[in-house]
């Protein structure tokens, strides 16, 4: 599976025509201990770029954008209900949602996982 990055620090695992998105670990990190978090709901179609989640911490609350366009096939329930699952496991099992692609060629706007890291450590 390739993953691909935002610089809004979304990440975006893909398998086929299924992406499953999150927030990276640097983007859990600046939260800090997050408290709540909401996903969005099977069937909801998102656009690339659009607010699709919300994650709040004890600093802040953040919306979650959709690094692709595509219909939604399931939110992560278990986030919504053990939020700290983000801070414990960002990239893994703290996951927000899974759609099907659109267009899978709106990846090749993302940054690839090397790139991200990389980019990250100029902030």
């Amino acid at each position: 599976m390739t993953v691909y990055f935002t610089r809004e620090h979304e990440w975006v695992r893909v398998d086929g025509d299924t992406a499953t998105v999150g927030i990276s670990d640097h983007a859990q990190e600046a939260l800090g201990d997050i408290v709540f978090a909401e996903v969005p709901e099977a069937g909801r179609t998102l656009a690339k770029g659009q607010e699709a989640a919300v994650v709040e911490s004890v600093k802040a609350a953040s919306d979650v954008y959709s690094p692709v366009a595509g219909e939604v096939t399931e939110g992560n329930q278990a986030v919504a209900d053990d939020p700290a699952l983000i801070n414990r496991d960002p990239e893994g099992e703290g996951w927000f949602f899974k759609l099907r692609l659109d267009n899978p060629g709106e990846l090749e706007e993302l940054m690839g996982e090397a790139s991200y890291r990389e980019w990250v450590k100029t902030l």
